[in-house]
C-alpha cells in the first residue's frame, strides 16, 4: 500500500509544472551574500580605463558571454518584404496616421516564410515622430479599440494551433497601450504580437512555426548546438526586423525609435537593446530574473526555476547554471551595462515579488560605473569608489526610491504601486523619460502617494 501511495505521489508531482513546485524566497534576510562579476575587468585582467576600451574590447566580451551562455547566437537578417496594405491619414478621430504592414520573412534554405502583422500609429500633425516599438502579448485588434484594425488568425497556447478569429471580436481590451495619449504627446507606436515572431507554447514547441524554423534544415532540432538561439533571442531578432522597416517609414523619426517590452518581453527588450544599438532608448518593464533583476540575489524567481520551467527561452548552455548560479560568468548588471551610454528605463511593481523589484534597482546601481565612464548619471549619486559597489553589503545599503516616484537619470527606475503589469500611469513616466532625453524637457515632479 505504501508503494502505491509513493508511486501516486511521484506521478502527481510530475503533473505539476516545475515552476509551480518551486518555493521562492520572499524574505529579505535570506537573500544571501554575493559579489558580482566586474563589468569593467577585461578577460586578460586589465581594467577598462576609458570609453574606447569599453566599446572596442570589454563590451564585445560581455556580449559574447551572453550569446554563448545565456540567450544564444542569432543569425543575420534574412530576406524581408514589407507590404503596407492599409494607410488611413485620419485615424483616431483625425489625430493619427494608421498603417498596417505585413512584414514577410523568407527562409534562406527553404520555401518557408513567417508573417509579422505590424500596426503603426503616428501623429497626423508631425512629419517624423519618435516611435515606441512595443512587443505585445495580444494580436493588434485586441490591443486598440480602432474598428478598422485587421482581424486575423492567431496562435492558441492551450491547443498549440493557429485558430481563426472569434466570431465576436473584442477590441481594445488591453490597458497597456494608451494609443491616444501617446499620439497626443507627439509620439508614434508600433505594435506586434510576439507570437507572430515565434508562438510561445508552454512546451517550447512554438519554434516549429516561428523565425527559428526559417534557419533549420528538415529534421534539425533548434537546440542542436550548445549556443543555439532560444525564444528570447528569436523575439529580439524579430524586433530588429521590424526596426529595419521602421527606419524606412517616412512618418517615423529613424533616430528616435524606442524598444519596449514587459515581463518576458521586458527581458527581450533588454537583450534586443544590448545587441541592436540602433535603438537610442530602451524601456524594460518587470523583466525580472534573467532580465534586469540580479540572479545572485536569492529572491523570487531564480535561474534554477527558469531553467526548469522555461528552458526554451535560452540556449542549451544556459541550463548548466541551474544550482550553480554563483559560477555564471554574467549577471544582470552586465546586461544593463551593454546598453550604456544609451538611456534605459526600468519599470517594476511593488506587488511583483516574483520579479524582485529591489534586485532590478541593485542591478541598476551596479551598472553605474559603466555609465559613469561615459559621464552619464545612474540611479544613485553616491557610488562608492572602485568596485565596492559589486558587493551585496554595499548594494543592500542603498534605500530604494519611494513608490511611484521615478528616478529620471540616464538609467531610470520606478516601482509603481501595484502588480506585474504596465499600468496607465506608467506611460506618463515613459513619455517624460523620452522627452527628457530626446528634447531636454524637464520631467514632471512626482510625489509619493499619501
Amino acid at each position: 500500500m505504501k508503494k502505491i501511495t509513493l508511486l501516486a505521489a511521484i506521478l502527481l508531482a510530475s503533473l505539476v509544472p516545475a515552476h509551480a513546485r518551486f518555493h521562492p524566497n520572499y524574505d529579505e534576510s535570506k537573500v544571501g551574500t554575493y559579489t558580482l562579476p566586474d563589468p569593467l575587468l577585461m578577460s586578460d585582467g586589465r581594467r577598462v580605463a576609458n570609453t574606447n576600451q569599453w566599446l572596442a574590447l570589454r563590451r564585445p566580451e560581455i556580449l559574447s558571454l551572453y550569446k554563448e551562455y545565456i540567450y544564444g547566437k542569432s543569425p543575420p537578417a534574412c530576406k524581408a518584404v514589407a507590404r503596407v496594405w492599409d494607410v488611413d491619414t485620419h485615424a483616431l478621430g483625425g489625430h493619427a496616421i494608421r498603417k498596417q504592414i505585413n512584414i514577410e520573412l523568407f527562409s534562406p534554405i527553404s520555401t518557408n516564410r513567417v508573417v509579422l502583422h505590424v500596426l503603426l500609429y503616428t501623429p497626423a500633425d508631425k512629419e517624423r515622430a519618435p516611435t515606441f516599438l512595443c512587443l505585445s502579448f495580444d494580436p493588434n485588434y485586441r490591443d486598440v479599440p480602432d474598428p478598422l484594425v485587421a482581424v486575423y488568425p492567431t496562435w492558441n497556447r492551450k491547443t498549440d494551433k493557429l485558430v481563426p478569429p472569434p466570431r465576436k471580436v473584442v477590441r481594445g481590451k488591453s490597458h497597456n497601450w494608451p494609443v491616444n495619449e501617446i499620439i497626443a504627446d507627439g509620439y508614434g507606436i508600433a505594435l506586434v504580437d510576439y507570437n507572430d515572431i515565434e508562438p510561445d507554447f508552454a512546451d517550447g514547441s512554438g519554434w516549429r512555426y516561428g523565425v527559428r524554423a526559417l534557419f533549420l534544415k528538415p529534421g534539425q532540432a533548434p537546440n542542436a548546438v550548445p549556443d543555439a538561439w532560444g525564444a528570447i533571442s528569436a523575439w529580439a531578432w524579430g524586433a530588429s526586423r521590424i526596426l529595419d522597416y521602421l527606419l524606412t517609414d517616412t512618418n517615423v523619426d529613424p533616430a528616435r525609435v524606442i524598444m519596449l517590452g514587459h515581463s518576458r518581453l521586458g527581458k527581450t527588450a533588454l537583450w534586443e537593446g544590448a545587441q541592436d544599438s540602433r535603438f537610442p532608448l530602451v524601456i524594460a518593464s518587470s523583466s525580472g530574473e534573467m532580465g534586469a533583476s540580479l540572479s545572485r540575489r536569492n529572491y523570487g524567481e531564480t535561474v534554477t526555476s527558469m531553467s526548469k520551467a522555461f528552458p526554451y527561452q535560452f540556449c542549451p548552455n544556459f541550463l548548466q547554471w541551474s544550482n550553480r548560479i554563483p559560477s555564471m560568468p554574467v549577471d544582470s548588471h552586465m546586461l544593463v551595462s551593454l546598453i550604456a551610454p544609451r538611456p534605459l528605463y526600468l519599470n517594476t511593481g511593488s506587488l511583483d515579488q516574483w520579479s524582485d523589484p529591489r534586485g532590478e534597482f541593485e542591478a541598476a546601481i551596479a551598472a553605474g560605473p559603466v555609465y559613469r565612464l561615459f559621464g552619464e548619471e545612474t540611479v544613485v549619486s553616491n557610488l562608492p569608489p572602485g568596485n565596492a559597489v559589486l558587493n551585496s553589503s554595499v548594494l543592500e545599503s542603498f534605500p530604494p526610491p519611494p513608490l511611484d516616484v521615478p528616478v529620471m537619470h540616464d538609467i531610470g527606475f520606478q516601482t509603481h504601486t501595484g502588480k506585474h503589469d504596465i499600468l496607465p500611469q506608467d506611460w506618463r513616466r515613459f513619455l517624460d523619460f523620452a522627452d527628457m532625453h530626446f528634447y531636454g524637457k524637464q520631467p514632471h515632479r512626482y510625489l509619493p502617494r499619501k
